[in-house]
C-alpha cells in the first residue's frame, strides 16, 4: 500500500523496486495474506463494491481496509462520537445520554470512535450495552489490542461491529497514527460529535477532518471557564460545529426520522443479566448494592478477598451490562 503510494499505481511500483525488496516485499505479503486466512480477517479494497461508501468519497480513503468482527460500515445512520482522554463525570454522562437517546429514537445507528480512553470508551460501552452496532478504530494491527484495558470491549464489539484499520498485522500504535486513523473515525460517519475538548487535542483534528469531509460536525457546549470543553465552545464560536445538547437537536438537524415506538433500554432487564454472573461479580454487585455513596475499588478488593485484576476486569463487565457506574478516584457505584 505505501508503494502504491509512493509511485502512483501497483505496476509503477514493481517496476521502480530492485530485486531484493521485490522479495522482502512479496514474502511479507504472503505472511499477511496467511494471517487474514487464519484469523478471519474482512479485507476491502476500492475495488469491492462493499467498500464504505461514506469513507470512498474521501480524497485521502485508505486503499485497503481490514475487519474483524459483525462489520457493516455502510448501513444505517453512522455517527462518530471524540473527545477527550480525560472527560469530566459530566462529559461521561453527556456521552452515554447521546448513545441511549440515539438508540431510543433510531431503527439503525452505529456509533464508531477509536476506543482510546476518555469519551471514546465510554461511547463503545454504552453502545455496548445497549445493543447498538459499534465500529472501534484503531491506530495499530488488528493482532493486538491498545490500551490492553479494552480489549473487553473490542471482543463486545465484534457481536455487533467490530474493529477497523488500514495498518496490517504487526503495526505498533505509533503517535502518527493515531491522527492517520482519525481520517477513517471522521471519513466513515454522517455525523461526528465532540463531546468534551480541550483547546487543543486528537479530537479537534477529526473535527477539522469532519469539515474538510464536508460531514456534517456538531459539539456539546461548556460554561466559558470549563477548560474541558475549550475546545467545543471554540468549534461552536467558529461555526465549524453546530450546537446540541442531546440527541434530539442531532436528529432534527440531520433531518432522521425518528422511530415511532421508544425502544425500551437493554438494561432494564436486570434479573435477567444477574443469572449470567460469577460468583465474583454477584457478590461485587452485592457490596455496591449496600453501599449508598458507592465503593473503592481497593476496598472491593478486601471485601472480595479477590486479586485486583479480577475485580478489575469484573467492574468492567458489569459497567457493560449496565449494573455499575465508574466514577472518579476509583469509585464504583451501583446503577438504582
Amino acid at each position: 500500500m505505501q508503494l502504491v503510494s509512493r509511485f502512483g499505481s501497483a505496476e509503477e511500483a514493481w517496476r521502480a523496486i530492485d530485486e531484493p525488496e521485490m522479495e522482502a516485499c512479496l514474502r511479507r505479503a504472503q505472511q499477511e495474506t496467511e494471517w487474514i486466512e487464519e484469523h478471519g480477517i474482512r479485507v476491502w479494497t476500492l475495488e469491492d463494491e462493499d467498500y464504505p461508501y461514506r469513507l470512498r468519497q474521501c480524497p485521502d480513503k485508505p486503499l485497503l481496509l481490514y475487519g474483524k468482527g459483525n462489520l457493516h460500515p455502510s448501513d444505517g445512520h453512522i455517527v462518530s462520537i471524540v473527545g477527550t482522554r480525560q472527560p469530566t463525570q459530566r462529559g461521561k454522562e453527556l456521552t452515554e445520554a447521546l448513545v441511549r437517546q440515539l438508540h431510543e429514537q433510531l431503527d439503525s445507528v452505529t456509533i464508531v470512535s477509536g476506543g482510546a480512553y476518555g469519551i471514546d470508551i465510554t461511547a463503545h460501552r454504552a453502545a455496548i450495552q445497549y445493543g447498538i452496532p459499534t465500529i472501534i478504530v484503531p491506530a495499530h494491527g488488528l493482532d493486538r489490542i491498545y490500551p490492553y484495558q479494552h480489549r473487553p470491549e473490542a471482543i463486545a464489539s465484534l457481536e455487533h461491529g467490530g474493529i477497523l484499520t488500514e495498518f496490517t498485522s504487526g503495526t505498533e500504535p505509533l503517535a502518527g497514527f493515531f491522527v492517520q486513523r482519525n481520517r477513517i473515525v471522521a471519513g466513515l460517519a454522517d455525523a461526528v460529535v465532540v463531546v468534551e475538548s480541550r483547546e487543543r487535542g486528537g479530537s479537534l483534528i477529526t473535527a477539522q477532518m469532519a469539515v474538510d469531509y464536508d460531514r456534517d460536525l456538531f459539539a456539546f457546549p461548556g460554561r466559558p471557564t470549563d477548560l474541558s470543553s475549550a475546545g467545543c465552545n471554540k468549534l461552536i464560536r467558529s461555526n465549524k460545529a453546530s450546537l446540541i445538547t442531546s440527541a434530539d437537536d442531532l436528529i432534527d438537524a440531520m433531518q432522521w426520522t425518528k422511530r415511532t415506538a421508544v425502544a425500551q433500554p437493554v438494561q432494564t432487564e436486570i434479573i435477567g443479566l444477574r443469572e449470567d454472573l460469577s460468583p465474583t461479580q454477584q457478590n461485587i454487585l452485592q457490596k455496591l448494592q449496600e453501599a449508598e455513596e458507592g465503593m473503592h475499588i481497593n476496598l472491593l478488593v478486601m471485601e472480595t478477598e479477590r486479586p485486583y485484576s479480577e475485580v478489575s476486569s469484573d467492574l468492567v463487565m458489569l459497567e457493560l451490562q449496565g449494573l455499575v457506574r465508574s466514577l472518579p478516584g476509583g469509585i464504583y457505584r451501583f446503577v438504582r
